[in-house]
């Protein structure tokens, strides 16, 4: 495994905690059962490809995060059509669906996932571009296979962190995929996403970090009562308006991360990082 392969130092003993009460049993398989049976549907009409309407796409995807418990809010202007490059932040397996809802975009993708069970079948079938993160010698051709998606007016949503957090930390954004947006002439759509508890505070439940497995992690959301996942859309970075990939990643990074976090410093093993205090309205505008 390479040295430079992406990784966080969350794990589900130090940074996941469960909301309380939990759901009974029964109604999360009940849960778990509709987000199969929506991601199965996905995959019969994965066929017919570019015939489904957009919007009909991204109805479904939230549906999915809906049938596993967790509210949704969308927030901000809505996504602009032709080639764009979505970047966000990276918490957990609820994200693909989540930015998928923003607007329908072919994913980058570990290739690990496509092993994962019904989901990796649908993503593989769905056009999502993979990326070996342990060979960096594929590296080039990944981002350019991006920029070609690019300029044929596809949106290509990316984590460019390279790893999950648990939402309470977050990592430096990666430069590579950024390459592709400048060589591709689009502009960058960075979007945050961020889990909280309803009317409460801030929820590292649904973190799929560490050794954590999909399954522990699928049943940690289904029995959680009250999750809300926010979609913050934030203001387009023009194409053209940074000459190089890390001006350019640089701002993203504090876009799609938010403003009321801590940046990176967690300590492997430790206690999760408590936000920092809440910006002001004026401080934000």
């Amino acid at each position: 495994m390479s040295v430079w392969l992406p990784s966080a130092p969350c794990t589900p003993a130090a940074c996941v905690e469960p909301t309380w009460p939990a759901v009974a049993a029964p109604r999360a398989v009940l849960r778990i059962a509709g987000v199969v049976l929506l991601l199965l549907t996905g995959i019969v009409l994965t066929p017919l490809g570019g015939r489904i309407p957009a919007g009909l796409v991204a109805r479904w995807c939230r549906t999915i995060v809906r049938a596993a418990g967790v509210q949704v809010r969308v927030t901000g202007a809505a996504a602009p059509t032709g080639g764009l490059l979505l970047v966000a932040n990276h918490i957990s397996w609820l994200d693909i669906p989540l930015l998928a809802a923003v607007r329908p975009a072919r994913m980058l993708a570990k290739t690990e996932i496509r092993q994962w069970p019904v989901a990796g079948a649908l993503v593989a079938r769905a056009g999502v571009l993979f990326i070996e993160r342990d060979r960096l010698r594929a590296l080039p051709g990944t981002v350019a296979r991006i920029a070609q998606a690019l300029r044929g007016g596809a949106a290509v949503a990316v984590f460019p962190e390279g790893s999950t957090w648990c939402g309470r930390a977050h990592g430096r954004f990666h430069r590579a995929v950024f390459q592709a947006a400048l060589d591709a002439g689009v502009p960058v759509q960075p979007v945050r996403l961020h889990y909280r508890v309803a009317g409460g505070p801030a929820s590292t439940a649904p973190a799929f970090v560490g050794e954590d497995t999909l399954l522990a992690s699928v049943w940690r959301v289904a029995t959680s009562r009250g999750l809300v996942a926010e979609v913050e859309v934030r203001p387009v970075i023009p194409a053209g308006s940074h000459p190089d990939r890390r001006s350019l990643a640089r701002a993203a990074e504090p876009a799609a991360h938010g403003p009321d976090w801590t940046h990176a410093a967690l300590v492997a093993g430790g206690p999760p990082i408590e936000p920092a205090r809440p910006v002001q309205p004026a401080e934000a505008a």
